[in-house]
């Protein structure tokens, strides 16, 4: 019977005596069908595997690691695996609840906004927010993790004449976007064959957009997914987009205003608060469009997506941004074209109070 020990208060330990888990009958009956004499050998243990398993791909060596995973217990044997060390590994992480030759086991082929992906925020950052470096490495550890979103946030170089990534209005230093681009290419479908989605978080005037879609399309070739159409009504589906790189990303809004669509884009603000305010006295709702208003790049209209690069503009997938209105008609759907809709926890909590039919349909 094995033993833990508890400190307490600082001063004395006091021992525990632990009780041994005992197998379940079935368990006991299964090991008794792939064990002889008691101990379960590299042989038994294979044929566990490929027959009651399923896991029809296992081998000798697959059973060999089971065995080297357990060898540091004392229940261990060297001719085999006893009935306690069985039970063991069926709790263990090397048991998995799912078949590893069936890691995927969902239907893949409904359109991409059916899914929920694995996404990766400020992906260029190696430590915190305000002062950290950017670089390759967290993407590359990212895509090796499985994750499916790459977030770049691109601005103007010194210079004027280059992109750069970085978290703007910080300390963080500069990446280059060409050795990002590069990175995302070789290290996309390591972990997964399924669509990397790389979302810009866009501040660029047109000139350097221009850079972009001209880089991008030389990085990917091949790779990139590029829609037939610039209105797609459906999202194609992830077994569709294996080994696609997708682009995501809103026309930049600080340098499509001039100074008289600034002084338009005024009232237009005041009659949105407006529509806000009429919608069941919701104060949460203004206030995320107050603060929609203040964030750079989140605002979507009509006359910006005009003003965009053409090249840059055919590049992009999945379009963000948002419909003009209140919050509610956000949510709406629009059966001529899809998009994505960037929220925040706060938003996406008080927008599920408020409209949660309209959130989960």
């Amino acid at each position: 019977m094995s033993r833990q020990s508890f400190k307490v208060c600082f001063c004395f330990r006091r021992i525990f005596k632990l009780r041994v888990l005992e197998p379940p009958e079935e368990v006991k009956i299964l090991f008794d069908q792939y064990s002889q004499n008691g101990t379960m050998s590299l042989d038994n243990l294979r044929g566990f595997l490929v027959e009651f398993q399923g896991e029809y791909n296992a081998t000798r060596d697959d059973a060999q690691a089971i065995f080297n995973s357990l060898k540091h217990l004392n229940i261990f044997s060297r001719r085999g695996l006893h009935l306690e060390a069985f039970f063991r590994y069926l709790l263990g992480d090397l048991n998995g609840p799912l078949s590893p030759s069936r890691v995927v086991h969902h239907d893949m082929t409904q359109p991409l906004a059916h899914y929920f992906l694995y996404t990766g925020h400020n992906s260029y950052l190696t430590g915190n927010q305000l002062s950290s470096d950017s670089s390759v490495e967290p993407i590359i550890k990212a895509l090796r993790r499985g994750v499916r979103v790459i977030e770049l946030d691109l601005w103007p170089g010194s210079k004027k004449d280059e992109v750069e990534v970085r978290h703007g209005g910080t300390l963080t230093n500069p990446v280059d976007l060409l050795k990002c681009l590069n990175a995302i290419k070789d290290n996309a479908f390591q972990a997964s064959e399924y669509p990397v989605v790389i979302t810009f978080e866009d501040h660029l005037p047109a000139n350097l957009q221009d850079q972009v879609a001209e880089m991008v399309t030389k990085t990917f070739g091949d790779m990139l997914y590029r829609p037939e159409t610039d209105q797609l009504r459906e999202f194609p589906s992830p077994e569709s987009l294996k080994k696609k790189v997708m682009i995501s990303t809103k026309p930049p809004k600080e340098y499509l205003e001039t100074p008289s669509s600034k002084s338009t884009k005024r009232s237009k603000i005041s009659s949105k608060k407006e529509q806000w305010n009429g919608e069941t006295a919701s104060k949460s709702d203004s206030e995320i469009c107050d603060k929609d208003d203040e964030d750079e790049g989140e605002s979507l209209q009509e006359e910006d997506e005009q003003m965009t690069v053409p090249e840059y503009r055919h590049l992009i997938s999945i379009n963000a941004g948002k419909p003009k209105g209140a919050l509610q008609n956000w949510l709406s759907i629009d059966e001529k074209k899809v998009r994505r809709l960037s929220l925040s926890e706060q938003e996406l909590e008080n927008a599920t109070r408020r409209h949660g039919v309209d959130i989960i349909r």
